[in-house]
């Protein structure tokens, strides 16, 4: 299987017909207790001498197969698959967190985990401090003695900043801290972590990976140890465990991920072209632009550009509610990465919880707008894009 490209182990990988009725399609076991030989066979799964599952808040047999599949397909030596990924992000950060300790976060990072860290870390005794990671220098300075981790995104949510995870690889393991990537925007079709040095994986499902806007799940991909006690003392002691409906689902989802993704991306191109040279437009940030300035870095460490455009209306937050208010095709989400174009509005909704001023810092502007690109035909979305963009009033001096 080693040997195989990696769009026909986004189908066979981890993946073979049930042995019991020959059924190529998943098998989905909605298990909640298993049955034991004797006392002393149960005993032994439960207290980790022997594989297996004893209890469905700890797995089930669909899920091992979704977390089976995605460590193949990232390069890890485990997985584990949880009910969102939130849950993944959270469970992440707590397997190497505890009161007192430290952890040092790219500034321009998914409004959730902003909350997490600003809200609950606190009450765990875990400090944090924002930094700008694409300055390494800056990173190496932030660690602490009591720092035990690096959390980085790339591309960031929603600005599409791009980091080198190889060199941030290094300041790590120069301190001996792990470090985690949220890989959601990229999927393993397009950039796999672990092989430029990152520690741990973590993934909203929920997009790319299941692809069809009907599951909520997570995955994270590490070492078996750091997986193992995941696991056991977080996903299953916590209740985050995904269930094996949708673990079925987002097995059926990455079948066609290469296929989904690769339109996902030649599209996003087009449209981020077509955007950086309209006059409503003031900037466009998207990684396949020579105008973005991380794009040599994301060819070099990319297989494409993805399917996030992200871009400044002119006119700031009243001009950027017109613009979404007046597209017809593309509709209003939190979400992305599904088979529907989908536009967002951060500083009133999925960043909303970020204060103002913290916004800024992160370059998420009042008129900022995060583009998720579908499978639409593109020239139709570039329609709707262009006939909503008429609608906004520019100042005299652009239209001149």
């Amino acid at each position: 299987m080693g040997e195989w490209k990696f769009d026909t182990r986004l189908i066979h990988a981890a993946q073979k017909p049930d042995p019991a009725t020959r059924a190529i399609s998943q098998t989905v076991t909605p298990a909640v207790a298993y049955a034991f030989t004797s006392a002393e066979a149960a005993a032994a799964v439960v207290s980790g001498e022997a594989e297996g599952v004893y209890y469905g808040r700890y797995g089930n047999p669909t899920s091992r197969v979704l977390e089976q599949k995605i460590a193949e397909l990232e390069g890890g030596e485990d997985a584990l698959a949880v009910s969102s990924g939130m849950a993944a992000i959270s469970i992440s950060l707590l397997a190497f967190l505890k009161q007192g300790d430290h952890v040092v976060v790219t500034k321009d990072v998914y409004g959730g985990t902003y909350s997490f860290l600003t809200s609950l870390a606190p009450r765990f005794g875990i400090e944090f401090d924002f930094v700008d990671c694409t300055d390494i220098e800056a990173v190496q300075r932030a660690i602490k003695p009591s720092t035990k981790a690096l959390y980085i995104e790339t591309p960031s949510n929603p600005c599409l900043t791009v980091l080198d995870i190889r060199a941030l690889s290094s300041v790590a393991k120069r301190f001996a801290i792990p470090m985690i990537v949220d890989n959601t925007f990229m999927t393993p079709y397009l950039q796999r972590p672990i092989e430029l040095g990152a520690d741990v994986v973590v993934h909203s499902a929920t997009k790319y990976i299941n692809g069809h806007g009907d599951v909520i799940a997570g995955l994270i991909v590490g070492k078996e140890q750091h997986i193992h006690m995941m696991r056991k003392k977080l996903m299953g002691d916590l209740g985050q465990n995904l269930n094996s409906w949708e673990s079925f689902l987002a097995l059926r989802g990455l079948k066609t991920m290469g296929l989904r993704v690769e339109r996902h991306c030649s599209s996003a191109q087009k449209i981020a072209e077509f955007l950086e040279i309209h006059p409503a437009i003031e900037n466009v940030y998207y990684p396949g632009l020579q105008s973005h300035p991380q794009h040599l870095l994301a060819k070099k460490q990319m297989k494409a550009m993805g399917g996030i455009v992200a871009f400044e209306v002119r006119g700031g937050f009243k001009e950027g509610k017109t613009f979404i208010n007046s597209l017809k095709l593309a509709m209003i989400s939190f979400s992305l990465g599904d088979p529907e174009t989908l536009v967002q509005h951060p500083a009133s909704m999925t960043h909303y919880s970020i204060p103002p001023g913290e916004r800024a810092k992160f370059g998420i502007t009042d008129g900022l707008i995060r583009f998720s690109v579908g499978l639409e035909d593109p020239e139709d979305i570039i329609a709707d894009l262009n006939q909503a963009l008429q609608k906004i009033k520019l100042p005299k001096s652009v239209n001149n």
